[in-house]
């Protein structure tokens, strides 16, 4: 894995970006701690941090040019398809000077321009220049598992890798009203905005031809096959498990190509538990790797990670975790993100990437497989309410009285109690407003409350956003339509970020087998009903792998990726709170409400605390990013 930067400029005076791009590079090196160049000439710069993980030799790095010095690549991913494109090519009279992957990338597009993006299966952000023609190409993955943000007016076009090499470019650093409110609701920033105004997102399968006369055009070179549950022709179920199991089987043994130690997640669920059963078909000795939490046996999973391992023959590793080494890293995920970004999950996976790294470049993981096939809490209350019995009526009748229970996410009790609250909730709503209360973890009132005037965004402009994230949902009656809409707003923004960021700030490789774009076809290609009905989630993936999997880990609970913030808050970062929501810093800040910080912390420390840890962990994220990039 890689990080890439560059310069298109348009005009001579643009010396100030050229000036920056070594510090850009620079700000990248964790995500390619083996190697770094840079090429440019007058108007145009290329910029690569490399992770050796395919052809590892000096002749592999980058930027890349073809034989001919006519075309320059720099490329961040893997193509799990080459080896049948490279051989492809030879038969065309194709030479190659290295065994890399970015190398058969470069000589598709020498010969088949923009087209070949479709032909890749993988994930990546690359950019290609075509000297010749004073032309640039700069693309990103169907799904956006690599990251690209990017920024340009009447004179340039800078990309970066991640937000931090793009601040080090001279752009202003103006917030984004309308990005700030959506952070403040779902705890993260939706793709394709970020959280400054002048900087985007390049949109998953989507790219850019520049050739400095014509206007700079976000084109799409890929989109998921939709089509609603009542037309699809599928095959019929038993077939569809069968079908399912081969492209599993192929999507994971494509991404165990490697130069380097690789090795796979394994948390003791479904997904990853199917990954690592095929992966261990293809590789001896296969390398797995969990981690518990010692001090809270509620969100500890490590015991069916360990029978999965056991039945698979891997060469296990349980990175068994105190509160305080748990702490020990919330530091430094602060310290690496770059935007806010509030999953507070990303502790665990950075805790699990970094001991994972230890002894190995790269791990599969199984994410993916819950947008996909229906596997989250909210695809079971989505499916409840639209097929309402006895029991959903009952509980929405009561409704009065759970709002008034004990409800937050570090017990069982208390979880279900707040899980029937928002059903009941969801019961009354249509099915757009449904989705978007499912997805945050704070509403209208709440945010405005929050954010002082001037720091608020048009009513209109955020109604405007949400439809955009909504359009996927216009029946009330096709699960697949609730999927798609996870697929396009929370796999790019919030799932495949966390991993990205919170991998590559311990320069570790993530592959997601599910991702594999025919698995995503394919999954569109099925009736909702074969992904979730009344008895289970990801029906399929369940019963599909149901003879090789360990049999304990069905009928039971999906815990989550989750940290125990509730308790860390009201103990040992309750001084950390207290400081970065002080009246003082607050008042100095002129972002906030100080009273409605005041009652978010007095919620936390009450019986029935709700989603008010997540709520202030969204707040503390912004607060320590708000003292590195905000305050000079």
């Amino acid at each position: 894995m890689c990080g890439i930067a560059g310069i298109y400029s348009l005009k001579n005076e643009n010396r100030k970006w050229f000036d920056s791009l070594q510090s850009v590079t620079d700000s990248l090196k964790k995500r390619g701690p083996d190697a770094g160049n840079i090429w440019q000439n007058n108007n145009v710069a290329l910029a690569h941090r490399r992770l050796s993980i395919i052809d590892v030799s000096e002749n592999a790095n980058q930027p890349l040019w073809d034989e001919s010095k006519n075309y320059c690549i720099i490329f961040n991913g893997e193509i799990f398809n080459y080896r049948e494109l490279k051989t492809e090519l030879v038969k065309q009279g194709v030479s190659f000077l290295t065994q890399s992957d970015t190398e058969v990338v470069l000589q598709l597009f020498i010969r088949e321009g923009e087209k070949f993006l479709n032909r890749l299966n993988g994930f990546y952000a690359l950019a290609i220049y075509d000297s010749i023609n004073n032309k640039m190409l700069v693309a990103r993955d169907r799904y956006g598992v690599k990251p690209l943000y990017y920024f340009f007016d009447e004179s340039v076009f800078v990309f970066a890798s991640e937000m931090k090499g793009m601040v080090n470019f001279p752009v202003n650093r103006e917030i984004d009203l309308v990005s700030l409110s959506l952070y403040f609701r779902l705890n993260y920033i939706p793709q394709p905005r970020s959280i400054f105004k002048n900087i985007k997102q390049l949109n998953p399968g989507s790219y850019f031809f520049l050739d400095g006369k014509s206007p700079v055009e976000e084109k799409k070179f890929y989109s998921i096959p939709f089509v609603s549950s009542k037309k699809i022709h599928a095959h019929d179920y038993e077939e569809s498990k069968k079908k399912l199991v081969e492209l599993t089987d192929d999507a994971v043994k494509r991404r165990l190509i490697s130069d380097v130690p690789l090795g796979a997640f394994l948390s003791g669920g479904i997904d990853s538990s199917v990954v690592v059963a095929m992966a261990a078909r293809h590789t001896d000795h296969l390398k797995t790797f969990s981690i518990g939490f010692r001090d809270e046996p509620f969100f500890d999973e490590t015991q069916y990670a360990e029978l999965v391992a056991r039945k698979f023959k891997t060469e296990h590793t349980v990175f068994s975790l105190t509160t305080d080494d748990l702490l020990h890293d919330l530091f430094d995920v602060l310290d690496y993100i770059d935007e806010p970004f509030a999953d507070s999950s990303a502790i665990p996976v950075h805790i699990l990437s970094r001991h994972t790294r230890e002894k190995v470049t790269v791990a599969l993981s199984g994410d993916g497989a819950d947008e996909l096939f229906g596997g989250y809490m909210k695809h079971v209350g989505e499916y409840k309410i639209r097929n309402a019995g006895t029991v959903e009526k009952i509980i929405s009748s009561f409704d009065f009285l759970l709002r008034a229970m004990p409800q937050s996410r570090n017990g069982k009790i208390s979880n279900t109690i707040r899980r029937m609250n928002k059903l009941s909730q969801g019961m009354k709503m249509n099915v757009k407003d449904r989705y978007w209360k499912f997805c945050t973890i704070g509403g209208d009132e709440y945010v405005n409350n929050l954010l002082q005037d001037k720091w608020k965004t048009n009513s209109n402009e955020l109604q405007i956003e949400k439809e955009f994230f909504l359009k996927p949902l216009n029946t009330s009656d096709d699960m697949n339509e609730v999927l798609l809409a996870d697929m396009t707003l929370v796999l790019p923004s919030d799932m495949l970020t966390k991993v990205d960021r919170m991998s590559m700030a311990n320069s570790l490789e993530v592959r997601t087998p599910f991702l594999d774009y025919r698995m995503v076809d394919f999954a569109f290609s099925l009736p909702a009903g074969y992904k979730i009905n009344g008895n289970s989630r990801k029906r399929i993936v369940q019963d599909a792998f149901r003879e090789i999997l360990p049999k304990e880990l069905y009928n039971r609970p999906k815990q989550g990726f989750e940290v125990p913030l509730l308790n860390w808050f009201r103990t040992k970062l309750k001084n950390t709170i207290d400081e970065l929501t002080s009246k003082e810093f607050i008042e100095s800040q002129s972002v906030f409400n100080y009273n409605s910080i005041l009652k978010l912390k007095e919620k936390l420390h009450s019986n029935n605390p709700g989603d008010s840890a997540a709520q202030i962990w969204a707040i503390i994220v912004f607060q320590y990013w708000w003292k590195r990039f905000m305050i000079d």
